[in-house]
């Protein structure tokens, strides 16, 4: 006999439905921003998805789905359809960009950082 508790061979993903929709996003190259003006909704309204303190209706649901090219069932459930993996040297190349960015607001950070001690300083001396 077989078991029928499971039509999907493999096994559901299980972040939440918002962590899916975030990593779907991510994996489509959308920003929040660019993501909320194609379905025209508010970047705040994304925010709530992927952070499941809410759900889209089933109508921007399917929206989500044609945009982000993964099926409903993988967005509510974790089976399904889901967003392709990107390959290492993408990844790479992506991480590597990250990298050089964060390398760069760390400089700017310590600059301001710099330059708040002095502000602070001659606030000091002039007590």
């Amino acid at each position: 006999m077989t078991d029928t508790t499971n039509i999907y061979e493999e096994m559901p993903d299980l972040d939440t439905s918002g962590g899916r929709l975030s990593r779907a996003r991510e994996a489509s190259g959308l920003s929040v921003k660019q993501l909320a003006w194609r379905l025209g909704v508010k970047m705040a309204t994304i925010n709530a998805w992927e952070s499941d303190r809410s759900q889209p209706g089933s109508h921007r649901l399917a929206n989500l789905s044609g945009i982000l090219d993964v099926s409903i069932s993988w967005i509510l459930h974790g089976v399904g359809t889901a967003p392709s993996e990107p390959e290492s040297g993408e990844m790479a190349e992506s991480l590597n960009s990250k990298l050089c960015r964060l390398k760069l607001l760390h400089a700017e950070t310590g600059h301001l950082i710099s330059r708040v001690q002095d502000e602070m300083e001659r606030l000091d001396a002039g007590r």
